[in-house]
């Protein structure tokens, strides 16, 4: 029986898919498997050949292979390496080369000869290299083939660099990258302009004839893919679907990249279920979706012909289902985020008293607060909350360098006296000269930093002030860790927790709104969030205010909580847009053409109307009011 319910499971799926609570598990099980395969040919006298791979998704492999080495003496004196890909043209020194990524990660830090390690060389002559990919593909042979392959998958759907398009009988050869993939690797090229426009990969034929296939996806960001990989039907424009059709693949997956398969995103279509609250609203909120009819007007034949039959029996009639999950949708709506004063609050989002509440918005980016909850900030401080505002980085990475420019030419010509002038001159002359010869994604000095972090301070302190705060309630973190990132990645985060903890211990708030946005596990969005939990979880043992306070969790401009899942929705009037709008224009740095845009060409206040506008189209598709725009927040349950 238990074998059945797997099948029935896992039956849109078709491929092995074995799914992980973290990415941390997911990957030590990868490495372990790889290191039995080593001691395994170790013990037969025989070499282990290894396909690898890089980018952020097999670090955590390495490390852990890295770790046995040191600590448990795995030893890699017979293991032989081939590469996936290379960017072309690409020096093995650069930093952005696979050379020195798999150094720095794994080939430096281990036992490897030297010898037996191949990587494509993005330095081969144009007219060489079709004999040169013949060669890898030879080396390869010669070995008896690849015993494990890993791969990951970018957001194409390409494995190696075999983008959309590619054949399945493929082998290694020069390939042109997908706009989409050069924009993914922008920001460690410092632009997409500089991001090559070509790459050596091994072909989709040459990972077949591996003996065994690993596919690793971490995060939501990958969960969209994952699904058409696994689930959708073969294409070569998503060229992952051709692992179908391999005996020897399969799918390593953290919860978060699974999450949008079927057994996870809507399982009462995939097996039986058992019907919590929690999963019929959700599967009430898709049915209505599906079938584009409001919620009070699905039949129990609706539930019956969309794998909910078993809903309606346990928990029916069709009506009365309607009638629970329509009226908990209506009561996350609220016009009062801070709740509304003297009125029952049983069933509303946020508690009435104390009537004015303390409550601290903190932003990742000087820009996060307008972007992704501007409404909300607005409505918060029109309602005579004591409103506070912790930017916690200063952003000054994303300051173009002319903006520079611009400004030290403002700053000498309003100098005062010649000795200032002299100074700021002196200021000017090295940070040009330091642009003209600046490298792609080289860190900029100090000095610069400090600037281009104070461009965005000014911006946000406008910002701020608009939306109706006093000066004294907006604050400069500018954690540490934000700087020394640029520098290393093992970073401590000991100083950033504790100077939110003593911001916390100042403003002891009812109400922390902190950004929810968990997509890039290793983004700056992340690492905020965590020194804000980490901060809120030691204060709670020893500080009593901190019972009364809730956490806020927000999202931003590119997407929105599910439906399902929002827990306080704040609609915004036309009139209230349009001041949230004129907030977002404040951060002028930002504006037009913003230095990380991500792969989204429409402006941060486009995409923030757009999603608000979404999200209320989507409560009126369900049925409810239609309002211009509505921002939603999840509550964090500690």
């Amino acid at each position: 029986m238990a074998r059945l319910n797997l099948l029935e499971e896992t039956r849109f799926e078709k491929v092995p898919v074995k799914v992980y609570p973290t990415a941390d598990e997911a990957s030590i099980d990868v490495a372990h498997r790889i290191s039995h395969l080593i001691q395994s040919k170790q013990h037969n006298g025989e070499k282990a050949i290894l396909g690898l791979a890089t980018g952020a998704t097999p670090i955590k492999v390495y490390r852990e292979l890295v770790r046995l080495h040191r600590e448990e003496g795995l030893s890699f004196q017979n293991v032989v390496t081939f590469n996936l890909d290379e960017y072309y043209p690409m020096h093995p020194m650069a930093d952005q080369s696979y050379v020195s990524f798999m150094k720095k990660h794994l080939f430096d830090l281990v036992d490897i000869p030297t010898e037996n390690i191949h990587i494509p060389d993005g330095t081969v002559p144009a007219d060489q290299v079709h004999a040169y990919c013949e060669e890898y593909e030879r080396k390869i042979s010669s070995y008896g083939g690849l015993d494990i392959q890993l791969l990951g998958i970018g957001r194409t759907g390409h494995i190696g660099f075999n983008e959309p398009g590619s054949a399945p009988n493929s082998g290694t050869r020069l390939v042109t990258l997908d706009d989409l993939t050069r924009r993914d690797a922008s920001r460690d090229f410092g632009g997409k302009e500089n991001v090559p426009t070509k790459a050596i990969t091994m072909g989709v034929g040459t990972i077949f004839k591996a003996k065994e296939i690993i596919l690793m996806a971490w995060n939501e960001k990958k969960a969209e893919i994952v699904k058409k990989a696994i689930e959708g039907e073969l294409s070569a424009d998503i060229p992952a679907t051709y692992l179908q059709l391999s005996d020897n693949v399969e799918f390593i997956l953290d919860q978060d990249a699974a999450s949008l398969l079927t057994r996870f995103d809507t399982p009462w279509l995939a097996q039986d279920v058992v019907w919590t609250d929690e999963l019929a609203k959700k599967a009430v909120v898709w049915l209505s979706l599906e079938l584009d009819k409001a919620i009070l007007k699905l039949t129990d034949d609706d539930y019956n012909t969309h794998g909910m039959a078993q809903l309606v029996t346990e928990k029916g009639p069709a009506y009365g289902i309607n009638i629970r999950v329509f009226n908990e949708l209506q009561r996350t709506i609220t016009g009062w985020p801070g709740g509304k004063p003297g009125v029952d609050d049983s069933n509303r989002p946020e508690r009435a008293n104390p009537a004015s509440k303390n409550v601290i918005l903190f932003s990742p980016h000087p820009d996060d607060d307008v972007i992704s909850m501007g409404g909300t900030f607005i409505r918060l401080a029109d309602q005579g909350h004591q409103v506070h505002v912790a930017y916690q980085t200063s952003g000054n990475t994303a300051v173009w360098d002319d903006d520079v420019l611009r400004y030290l030419e403002f700053v000498i010509d309003f100098a005062s006296s010649a000795e200032e002038k002299e100074a700021k001159q002196k200021i000017y002359d090295e940070a040009r000269t330091f642009f003209e010869s600046k490298k792609p994604n080289q860190v900029d000095p100090e000095v610069i930093r400090t600037i281009k972090g104070l461009i965005r301070k000014g911006e946000a302190i406008a910002g701020a002030r608009f939306v109706g705060l006093p000066d004294e309630h907006i604050h400069f973190q500018d954690l540490p860790f934000y700087d020394r990132g640029k520098f290393s990645k093992e970073v401590d985060f000991e100083d950033d927790i504790q100077q939110t903890m003593e911001l916390l211990r100042r403003v002891k708030p009812h109400q922390v709104f902190a950004a929810g946005d968990f997509a890039d596990p290793h983004g700056t969005h992340r690492v905020c969030f965590d020194i804000i939990l980490q901060a809120l979880i030691r204060l709670r043992e020893t500080d009593e205010w901190t019972k009364d306070c809730w956490l806020w969790l927000y999202r931003g401009a590119w997407h929105e909580y599910p439906i399902h899942e929002i827990e306080m929705a704040v609609p915004l009037s036309p009139q209230e847009v349009k001041r949230k709008r004129i907030a977002i224009f404040k951060h002028q740095s930002q504006k037009d053409v913003p230095v990380f845009p991500g792969d989204d060409p429409r402006e941060f206040w486009v995409r923030a109307e757009d999603r608000t506008s979404e999200t209320a189209g989507l409560y009126h598709q369900l049925g409810l009011a239609n309002y211009e725009a509505i921002e939603a927040f999840v509550r964090w349950k500690f």
